[in-house]
């Protein structure tokens, strides 16, 4: 993959570049930049298949550069040393990033999905989901790339109910009363979701705390959805979860 590096610190560079040309050997460094004015310059001259992208640069941010670029047509790896982003706005897109250092393995997992990434005609609907979390004002998530068998569909938090979990699949439950099959474990949408405005309160359910009408007392207690399901509350959850009313 012909791959350009951005990132204003010549020694982060050589580093990552190091660890590519050892580890990664079907990526291709093309070319880097250290600021987002020569990173715009070169990603139009040159037209990579992929970019690993610091967010924090001289003359803009990885944010800017995007929304200037768009529509875009190479995948994108975002590094970055902060945690101060809102790494899950990542997660609601689907799109990869790495803290830095840089874990090889972790680096290896990003370059072997984008590689075989078969979704690439999504690539700007989830750059735009990115761009639309990342500058909401309201400080919450506005909508989450959901995996499904044609690829991603893209929901927002607000209008999910609950997530079921069906197998090695996940079915969400929307509040129009539709229903969207998943491709991916609940296990994967609770690292995603919960801690926001979503909770697991089942190992089979996560649920979204403003969905729910009314909670029943018991060993664990049930609650009842707005669209009407009784879901029971794990004794083992139970305490977590009143908390979160307290």
């Amino acid at each position: 993959m012909r791959s350009i590096i951005i990132d204003d610190e010549p020694k982060n560079v050589r580093i990552l570049n190091k660890l590519l040309t050892d580890y990664c050997p079907d990526v291709k460094i093309i070319g880097t930049a250290g600021d987002a004015n020569a990173a715009l310059q070169i990603i139009e001259e040159l037209k990579p298949e992929l970019v690993f992208l610091d967010i924090e640069m001289p003359n803009g941010n990885a944010f800017d550069l995007l929304d200037k670029l768009m529509p875009i047509s190479f995948d994108i790896i975002f590094i970055t040393a902060f945690e101060s982003y809102s790494l899950k706005a990542f997660k609601y897109a689907a799109l990869d990033y790495l803290l830095k250092p840089v874990s090889i393995e972790e680096l290896q997992n990003s370059v072997a999905k984008a590689k075989d990434n078969t979704q690439s005609k999504n690539i700007n609907l989830q750059v735009k989901s990115l761009l639309q979390n990342i500058n909401n004002t309201n400080g919450g998530l506005q909508k989450v790339a959901v995996h499904t068998l044609d690829g991603l569909e893209f929901v927002k938090a607000e209008d999910i109910v609950r997530i079921e979990a069906q197998g090695s699949y996940s079915v969400f439950h929307l509040i129009d009363k539709s229903t969207l099959l998943a491709s991916k474990n609940i296990k994967d949408y609770e690292d995603i979701l919960v801690g926001d405005v979503f909770f697991r309160i089942h190992n089979s359910h996560i649920v979204n705390l403003n969905a729910i009408k009314k909670y029943h007392k018991g060993r664990g207690g049930y609650i009842v959805m707005d669209d009407g399901t009784n879901i029971e509350v794990a004794t083992r959850r139970k305490n977590d979860f009143l908390s979160r009313f307290e």
